[in-house]
């Protein structure tokens, strides 16, 4: 017996691909379709409609290709309020539960869509009504009211908060669009709120959202023009475009963020002190162009070893010779660092002059070093629990508007899993496999260059600074 079921496509449907893939999708995978509606947009302001009625063989496989569907963003016809269910235990969700992808997403609760706040993938969508969500706040309140009349923090507490302070931008982008003139109300503490969370984070009776039934999924369309500092992000990833005007195009779209107020991450590896691209970014943190640093514990170790010793892993930089004992200068250099108990400190001493870990303390711009087994040290500003540093690396992904991966795959990856499909992400790496892994990660505005990071920061620090 055959089954059948109605979703719908809105937005760019045609230029973006989304109905071709989702004609694909239907093929691919056992079933069929008839398109009951289209109405092409025959101007570039103007959206399209289609509905289709997806047929297959049986129940369950229908719902898997309804599933796979609404990953690009078809949508059910007519949605029904979506299915709740308590989490049986803390860190244990319902079976069968949703797991989110980064495109900004609504449920459907008591017949209104609301916004499915800080999206990011693998995720379970946790509904609060306002009853709970004010109790709830309340309970926060007082917890943070007693945390700071009780004893100080360790330094670990600290790091857990990621040690940087919330930024004001604006993330109006990573909204969905409404078709249906429904809006989500404001934040107040009395209406309905829906979140993600991480499954470690889940407690016992979290209303959990389950099955596909009341959610609504936008995957970012892809712009029709090049209009605009963000026109060029439509390309993918290319070693032979003239690198030189790319990064032009870059400078001018971090410039863009920066004036309408949005914050731009910086994810680093350490290949970038190696390079002797350090004081071109550390430049770009003075001056304010860039607002936070994702790194691990060798960046930061490398970029101090630089400013005690001229040395990046024992190698200056400037001569690319190997001094006597160079190959002890990082080691000598946590030691320092031990020493004074932390970044800040060694900088307040005056133990630490230049680079771009000084010009974050310096000028109040938040950091967030995760480290890895493999760490020397590490360093006290490490955050060495992994978890701790998955919460420090979401809280600088959520509040970031433009994402500038520099030359680390490991800590790429970590960033690229908790940023909204909407963000602005440019990624540069001299292997193409490294750009490409990180570019299919899912952000609809993002450019990919294949080139040296040594010759991509000082460019681009020009073009910002000097131009």
């Amino acid at each position: 017996m055959t089954v059948s079921r109605e979703v719908e496509l809105q937005g760019h449907i045609i230029d973006s691909g989304m109905m071709q893939t989702c004609f694909g999708i239907i093929m691919d995978m056992g079933g069929s379709f008839e398109v009951e509606e289209f109405d092409i947009g025959r101007h570039k302001d103007e959206r399209s409609y289609a509905k289709l009625l997806v047929s297959a063989e049986d129940e369950a496989l229908l719902q898997s290709i309804v599933h796979e569907l609404h990953q690009n963003g078809a949508n059910p016809a007519d949605p029904n309020d979506a299915t709740l269910e308590p989490a049986p235990a803390d860190q244990v969700v319902p079976e069968g539960f949703y797991s989110t992808t980064n495109h900004p997403t609504e449920i459907r609760y008591d017949g209104e869509w609301i916004d499915v706040e800080d999206i990011e993938m693998d995720c379970a969508v946790v509904v609060e009504d306002g009853e709970a969500r004010s109790a709830s706040e309340r309970s926060s309140s007082a917890e943070r009211s007693r945390s700071r009349d009780g004893d100080a923090v360790s330094r670990d507490d600290e790091n857990s908060r990621g040690e940087f302070s919330n930024h004001s931008a604006d993330h109006s982008s990573g909204q969905s669009p409404r078709e249906d003139g429904e809006q989500s109300e404001p934040r107040d503490g009395e209406n309905p709120y829906a979140d993600t969370k991480v499954l470690n984070a889940v407690e016992a009776g979290d209303l959990i959202v389950t099955g596909e039934a009341g959610i609504r999924v936008s995957p970012p369309e892809r712009p029709r023009g090049s209009e605009g500092a963000f026109g060029f992000m439509q390309g993918g990833v290319s070693s032979e475009r003239p690198s030189e005007t790319t990064i032009a195009n870059i400078a001018e779209a971090v410039e863009e963020v920066k004036s309408e107020g949005g914050t731009v991450l910086a994810v680093c590896g350490p290949a970038l002190i190696h390079s002797g691209a350090r004081e071109d970014l550390a430049r770009l943190v003075r001056e304010g162009y860039i607002d936070m640093i994702s790194a691990g514990n060798g960046f930061a170790v490398h970029d101090i070893e630089r400013d005690l010793y001229g040395t990046s892993l024992g190698m200056d930089t400037e001569s690319l010779d190997h001094p006597r004992k160079g190959h002890k200068h990082h080691i000598y250099t946590i030691s320092e660092v031990i020493r004074e108990d932390g970044i800040e400190a060694a900088v307040e001493s005056g133990t630490i002059e230049s680079g771009v870990m000084y010009e974050c303390v310096d000028n109040d711009r938040p950091f967030v070093l995760a480290g890895s087994i493999r760490d020397d040290g590490p360093l006290p500003d490490t955050i060495t629990d992994a978890v701790e540093a998955q919460n420090a690396i979401r809280e600088q992904a959520h509040e970031a508007d433009m994402v500038l991966m520099l030359s680390t795959l490991l800590h790429s990856v970590a960033v690229g899993n908790c940023l909204p499909s909407t963000t602005r992400v440019v990624c540069v790496d001299i292997d193409p496999a490294t750009v490409t892994q990180l570019l299919d990660r899912g952000s609809a505005q993002a450019v990919g260059m294949v080139t040296d990071i040594g010759t991509f920061v000082p460019i681009l620090a020009e073009k910002i600074l000097d131009d």
